[in-house]
């Protein structure tokens, strides 16, 4: 053969050849998306090992998870369909209601709202029961699904298959059922109850006890249908027993546990869908309805749904690490953007804070829970979405009008750190409309703000010995110490704030009473502690004890210690310089923790630190103030590695993620930074999980992580260079990364005792060193 008559043959396979390998890099990129990644089940599930867990939780009760929910969502939205696996209606659960819990094996219904606050569902064969009773089915965990804007579940005993998927505001349920002449969908309200009408033999709609208002439209009419309610026990002794009201063929209907049920006669793998939307009247769910989801088309949804999530989630890309880690980074990043929740689009009614019914100006955000994700998911949105941030941050700022006050959360006045923080990055606001409620909340003895007047009058918060057994953890009292700490911190914030408003005196005045957790600073132990009113240290003490409101805040003495984040040089200097500091942080996280006290959801344990709860998350970072880098780079991977999906399901959670603050933790830490001080513009250093990660910010400039020779082992920071100038700080500031930056850092598996150890290096503080 001449090889002249080759060629032809030889390009066609070398075409063929190119082509097969283009589809394969394609199919690798394709699912190397972040969207991928991402398993809704992570923050589900609670530690499993007791080393993690201290002596949580007390007996009798369950221990905590995330407290997450895996449903079908889209970001910041409303609107999610989740799964409950626990039956609130009939149990009494200790510590946080939570309508979903990993280990649990059956499923009593589908809430359309978060935290059952809409209409709940149940796809059923067979024989039903009247809630709260509910006719519950086993699952398979194996057949469990969560994804972005999409959950599924296959029960059981009933042979059906439930999916759903979302919509800004609405939610699509499709439910697969068996060949039967008894296939059910029960819809009820709960225990809070309301109203509900059969409109047709396709549509029902009610309304809430809350006042909201819903629409359910189903893809096909119902052979049968009734209505139903559970009457009030009539004997207070027993009050879970109530009497069941089912009315066939009736259309409407009132009370506790309201609802509907819907016989239908179906085929073997028929699909019965439901679409549901609420809104402040029947006609916004009805056009909510009309405009999102015209059609039945449960697999355009999901794409679409699928598809703003990727547009979210694309914006951070990271490089390296294990498949795990990556899991891990995308789910916690998601659940990063669960809060604040959008409640009404430019231009759409929604119910304000004052229970009128309001025309949004802007788009119209839920309250910022301050005290948690006001600690770090919030300046992570700063970073990925200054836009957006700015309309949440008009919200509160609407909510304050309403209220009359700013927005607080627990005992502190974090909205302070928020704002200052957000002005520190440039995300536009009215400096002096908010201003005018931070100060009256700051101000005002009628506030929010629980004992001013004695923070004000002597520059603390006293305690007293509650009756009876003090023993922790006692729930009472006025968490003084947590509450004086706290009430600094937002002073310190909103000082600087009023500095950059001109306002000297406000400045000077709040300036001072930034110093106030010094107060509460016992020399001679070495702790912050509680005091009486008359100013002596409330005895016994003993910092390992922790509290729930008796002096601390869900914390110890030892946790609320490190409580004093917008000073942190100055606690370097009450307890006695540098390298006493330091032998505190180590003795910190080193010593066991066996109180005789159970704090639920202080899981997560190094020594004393509990990643499970708020009040010390930050204080591994603090060795950046002691010279001492390497060692919150060490504490950095340890608590990532051990605190999260350390358990057999790879899904568990430290305490509770609290709308995203766990979560945002590990995102900010995998990418090797965290802000200590949301109201700071400063970010400190880590050590970062993946070879690179590249991150799309807001403001259309991209921030680079370059992390060299990084490894499981090489978790030590050697060196390091900022738009390649040698970098000796371990930190920086939104000022040198705002315009887009590279920060390369050099990984091995040695502590450079020098990088980042000169006093100079320090990330700033209020106070200087002594």
């Amino acid at each position: 053969m001449q090889i002249s008559s080759l060629i032809p043959k030889l390009a066609l396979a070398c075409a063929s050849l190119m082509l097969c390998l283009s589809i394969t890099a394609a199919c690798a990129a394709q699912k190397n998306q972040p969207v991928n990644y991402v398993n809704g089940l992570v923050g589900t599930a609670p530690l499993d090992r007791q080393s993690l867990i201290g002596n949580a939780p007390p007996p009798g009760e369950l221990l905590y998870s995330g407290f997450t929910s895996p449903g079908a969502a889209l970001p910041q939205s409303e609107v999610r369909l989740s799964p409950i696996n626990e039956n609130l209606d009939l149990m009494y659960p200790a510590g946080v209601r939570s309508q979903y819990y990993y280990p649990k094996r059956m499923i009593y219904g589908f809430s359309t709202e978060v935290d059952e606050d809409g209409p709940i569902l149940m796809p059923m064969v067979g024989n039903w029961t009247v809630p709260p009773e509910r006719s519950a089915s086993v699952y398979d965990k194996s057949r469990e699904l969560s994804s972005p804007g999409y959950y599924s579940v296959y029960l059981d005993d009933f042979h059906t298959l439930a999916e759903m998927t979302v919509t800004q505001w609405t939610g699509l349920f499709r439910f697969t059922f068996p060949a039967s002449k008894k296939a059910h969908i029960i819809l009820d309200l709960g225990r809070s109850g309301g109203s509900v009408e059969i409109v047709d033999d396709h549509t029902l709609r009610g309304r809430m006890d809350d006042g909201a208002y819903f629409v359910a439209v189903f893809s096909r009419p119902f052979a049968e249908s009734g209505v139903f309610r559970q009457m009030p026990p009539k004997n207070e002794n027993y009050p879970l027993l109530g009497f069941s009201d089912v009315r066939p063929d009736q259309k409407d209907i009132s009370g506790n546990f309201a609802g509907a049920y819907l016989r239908f006669v179906t085929t073997q793998d028929e699909q019965v869908l439901v679409k549901v939307a609420t809104g402040v009247s029947y006609e916004q769910a009805e056009q909510r309805l009309t405009q999102e989801d015209p059609s039945w088309d449960f697999n355009r949804v999901h794409a679409a749904a699928r598809a703003a999530w990727a547009s979210k989630l694309n914006r951070v890309r990271v490089e390296g690490g294990t498949a795990k880690q990556k899991m891990l980074f995308y789910s916690c990043l998601y659940h990063s953007f669960d809060s604040p929740r959008l409640v009404a689009g430019k231009g759409a009614q929604f119910i304000g804070n004052d229970g009128k019914i309001h025309t949004a100006q802007h788009d119209r955000y839920g309250e910022i829970p301050f005290w948690d994700t006001g600690r770090n998911q919030v300046v992570l949105l700063m970073m990925l979405e200054p836009k957006i941030m700015a309309s949440i941050l008009r919200s509160q700022l609407d909510m304050a009008r309403e209220n009359g006050y700013m927005g607080t959360s627990f005992h502190g006045d974090h909205a302070d750190l928020v704002y200052l923080g957000a002005w520190e990055r440039g995300i536009p606001f009215d400096h002096e409309a908010v201003y005018r409620y931070l100060y009256k909340n700051a101000t005002d003895p009628k506030g929010p703000r629980p004992y001013l007047a004695e923070y004000e009058k002597q520059g603390w918060i006293s305690d007293y010995i509650p009756k009876g057994n003090p023993d922790p953890p006692y729930a009472g009292g006025k968490a003084g110490v947590a509450t004086t700490l706290e009430y600094s911190w937002d002073d310190h914030a909103l000082a600087l704030y009023a500095q950059r408003l001109g306002k000297q005196a406000d400045y000077q005045r709040f300036l001072r009473r930034s110093h106030n957790y010094r107060n509460v600073f016992d020399s001679q132990d070495g702790f912050m502690r509680g005091r009486l009113a008359d100013g002596q240290w409330i005895t016994p003490f003993d910092p390992e004890e922790p509290y729930y409101n008796f002096m601390m805040k869900e914390a110890s003495g030892w946790g609320t210690l490190w409580l004093v984040p917008h000073d942190v040089q100055g606690l370097i200097n009450l307890l006695g310089g540098r390298e006493k500091f330091d032998a505190k942080l180590d003795q910190f996280f080193s010593t066991p923790y066996h109180p005789q006290g159970i704090c639920r959801d202080c899981t997560g344990v190094i020594g004393q630190y509990v990643q499970g709860n708020q009040p010390d998350q930050q204080a591994a970072y603090y060795y950046d103030w002691g010279g001492q880098p390497w060692k919150t780079q060490k504490l950095a991977r340890e608590i990532m590695r051990l605190m999260y999906g350390s358990d057999a399901s790879g899904y568990a959670f430290p305490g509770m993620d609290d709308q995203g603050s766990t979560s945002s933790w590990y995102v900010m830490s995998a990418m090797g930074f965290y802000p200590v001080d949301p109201s700071s513009p400063d970010y400190i250093l880590g050590s970062p999980i993946f070879r690179k990660t590249t991150i799309e910010m807001g403001n259309g400039y991209t921030f680079m992580i370059v992390a060299r020779h990084n490894s499981a082992a090489n978790i030590y920071i050697q060196s390091a260079t900022l738009n390649g100038k040698p970098w000796k700080k371990p930190w920086f500031s939104w000022d040198d990364i705002r315009d887009g930056a590279v920060l390369t850092l050099t990984m091995g598996p040695h502590p450079n005792l020098r990088w980042g150890s000169a006093p100079a290096d320090a990330p700033p503080s209020m106070s200087a060193p002594k």
